[in-house]
Formats: structure tokens, sequence, C-alpha cells
């Protein structure tokens, strides 16, 4: 895997930036092409002319750089490559990481990529302890970075502890899992948006889903490595990259396409599909009142097919795991825990989209991830309030899991 792929080095400011020459000589061996970022402070430990010569690439500093603007963007550097490395991590880059600051070339690139990103923590043992920076480890964790190491040995300032960064060969062996991803192998079907049950040609009923969520968890589940299909009701999102998209309007055509597309090992039904849909589709646009008595025309509506059930339901080869969400106003977690039961599916994920919260068309959700334990009770995690990304990412994580020890 590692062969004719492109990695994206950044190497911050800490005494183990050295074993970095290392890795970039281990991965260059491998085939891979290797571009180096050097901070200010990774710069200190190692020179630009040493990194350059090993990795036979231009070595990028400076974020107000023209010349290397002129040569590549910063936004290029950050879409132009397959894993990116923060190697060695000093607590200071990954506090910037966590908390979104982009004051550099290396903080920006990391805040424009959507490629996976691989940390090499390096750093003293009360630095590495420190409350503050486990939890930034913790919300690098849940956006789907990749922690390896640190390891315990002697640290540069001749104690004993926790914070050496992986040896290069560690650091190698989790390049390769990466790029193959822990979804590699697998196929995943995602229905994402709305649906439009059309009245006449110009009016339809539908819903304020934007396809935020859904789109993001397609995307987490490709950076994870698997197939994706993405099955999606009229939205503004653009299509997520690496996402085979097929786009629907109606109930009806989201549920055949989900059925064509069948066998998957994973399908996750996001969509928030219009429950009804009126009897017939005018093939004229209805005028305002109906008659020369002003009365009214009424619509009669009919149910829907349930993606979510049809899905569950499936009698040669079922996916191995069926997720839903639950998006209701009142009563959450009651109607997620019946919507589990009712529609036969293996987790939920309930969430309030009440006027009040606006999680529709918002960057941001909260759910409630229901389950059923191995003694069949239900169990319910809180999942704190959190970008949708980060959701999508915390929920793909929680699907290679739950494959590895093998449903």
């Amino acid at each position: 895997m590692i062969a004719n792929s492109r990695i994206l080095l950044i190497i911050s400011g800490g005494i183990a930036a050295y074993k970095c020459l290392d890795l970039i000589r281990y991965l260059r061996r491998e085939g891979a092409e290797v571009q180096p970022i050097l901070t200010k402070g990774g710069a200190e430990f190692v020179t630009p002319l040493s990194v350059a010569t090993i990795s036979q690439r231009n070595v990028y500093q400076d974020l107000f750089s023209l010349t290397a603007e002129s040569e590549i963007s910063h936004i290029r550097l950050a879409q132009d490559s397959d894993l990116v490395i923060v190697a060695p991590a000093t607590a200071n880059i990954i506090a910037k990481m966590a908390n979104g600051l982009a004051d550099d070339l290396a903080t920006t690139v990391l805040s424009a990529t959507d490629k996976p990103i691989l940390i090499a923590p390096a750093m003293n043992t009360r630095m590495w302890n420190n409350s503050a920076t486990q939890r930034n480890i913790c919300r690098m964790k849940r956006r789907g970075a990749i922690i390896i190491g640190p390891n315990h040995g002697e640290l540069a300032e001749g104690e004993i502890g926790l914070g050496r960064m992986a040896e290069p060969d560690e650091i190698l062996v989790a390049i390769e899992e990466s790029l193959s991803g822990p979804l590699s192998g697998f196929k995943v079907l995602v229905t994402s948006g709305p649906t439009h049950e059309p009245i006449d040609p110009v009016r339809y009923i539908s819903n304020k889903s934007s396809g935020k969520q859904g789109h993001a968890i397609a995307h987490a589940c490709a950076r994870l490595g698997a197939e994706v299909i993405l099955v999606s009701g009229p939205s503004s999102e653009d299509d997520p990259p690496s996402v085979r998209t097929i786009h629907v309007i109606t109930a009806r055509e989201m549920l055949k396409s989900c059925l064509d597309n069948l066998p998957v090992d994973i399908a996750i039904c996001v969509a928030a599909v219009s429950d009804w849909r009126p009897s017939q589709e005018n093939k004229e646009k209805l005028k305002k009142y109906n008659n020369k008595d002003d009365v009214l025309k009424t619509i009669d509506l009919v149910e829907n097919p349930d993606v979510l059930a049809n899905l569950a339901g499936v009698k040669t080869n079922r996916p191995k795991l069926v997720i839903g969400f639950a998006a209701d106003t009142e009563n959450i977690l009651q109607y997620g825990k019946a919507k589990l039961k009712s529609k036969g599916c293996d987790w939920i994920l309930a969430n309030n989209v009440s006027e009040v919260v606006g999680t529709f068309g918002s960057n941001n959700n909260k759910v409630q991830f229901i389950a059923e334990n191995a003694s069949g009770d239900v169990v319910v995690e809180e999942w704190p309030e959190c970008s949708k990304r980060e959701i999508a990412s915390r929920l793909a994580n929680r699907i290679s899991e739950k494959l590895r020890v093998k449903i």
C-alpha cells in the first residue's frame, strides 16, 4: 500500500525530529513520495537541507513565502496527498489541531486537509499526562486521527517515562494500516438528504434536511478505506470524494437504488425520507381553488415505503450492520428506542431536530447512540454536541471496531 502513495510529513519542534530523517528514508525505500513541511521549531532540530536531500523534495516552511505559494499553494499541499503525518507531534501542535488554529503553514494545511491524519506524539511525560493534552488527543481521535505512541523510555531530559516518539519502523506499520484503512474491503451504503414527493410539476412535500450529516458519514467511511455508495436526495452538498453518489428525488427512487446496490456490508440510513406522498401526481399545476364556490382543494396522501425497515428486513444477504437515524422534536430517547425495535436495525442515532435546536441545515449535531448489548438490553450513549464531521468520524470508527471483533 505504501508504494506510489503520497505522504505529507509535518515535522514539528521536538528533539525527536531527527527520527524523521530515517522515516523519510524508509518511506522512499518502500516507493512512497514524501513531501515535507518543516515548522519553525522543527528547523531548530533538523535542517531544511538535510530534509530536502533525503526526501528529494522542496521543503516548505513559510505560509507567506511568495516563492513557495507560486510553486504549490498550501491548499494543494493539503489535498495532494494520501496521508498526512505529524511527527514529532508536540503538545503545542496537537493543541492547535484540536482547536482549529491555523497560524503557520503546518497548521493551515492541517486545517484544510480532508485526508487521514496520523499523529506521533513526542513530549515530556508531564506534558503528555496533562489533562489539556489528553483532552486534545481525545478530540483528535473523535475526528478520526490515528495516534501512534508515545512510547515509554528515556526522554531528552534524562527522565524515564511515557513520551518518546514511536520509532520509524512502528510508524511505517501504522502508515501501512492507515493507507489500507480499517474498513478496506467492506462495502457501505449510505442514504442522505431529504426526498421530494411531487404534488404537481412545481410543488412537492419535503423537509428541511440538508444532507450534511449523511454526506459527512459517507466521506468518513471512504476515508477509512470502505467502498461507499451514497444514495442522496436533493441536496446542495458537494458529492464526497472517493464515493459513488447516486442522485434520486423520491422515497421510492431511493429505496429502489438501495435495493439495486445490495449486497453491502453496512447500511447507514441517514436520509430524512418523507413519510407520505400524494396518492397521485398532478400533471398540471394545481390552481388555488378547484371550483367556482372557492372550495379549497384537498390532497390525498399515501404512506411511502420505509427505506430503513426494508434494508433491515432483507432476507438474503442482509447487511452485517444496519444503522438508522431517528430525528424527532420531543421524547427523543423514547422514540429512538422504539425505532430500534420497530425497524429491526442494529443501531439508532437519535437526534433532536426541533426549531430551537436547529440541527437541520447546521454544521453541528448532538446524538444519542442506541443499541442492544450482548444480553439483549438496550444501552444508550450520550455523545457530546460537536460538528457533523466529528459525529461521522466517531460513527465510522465505531463501525470499524465492531467489524474487527466479527459481527
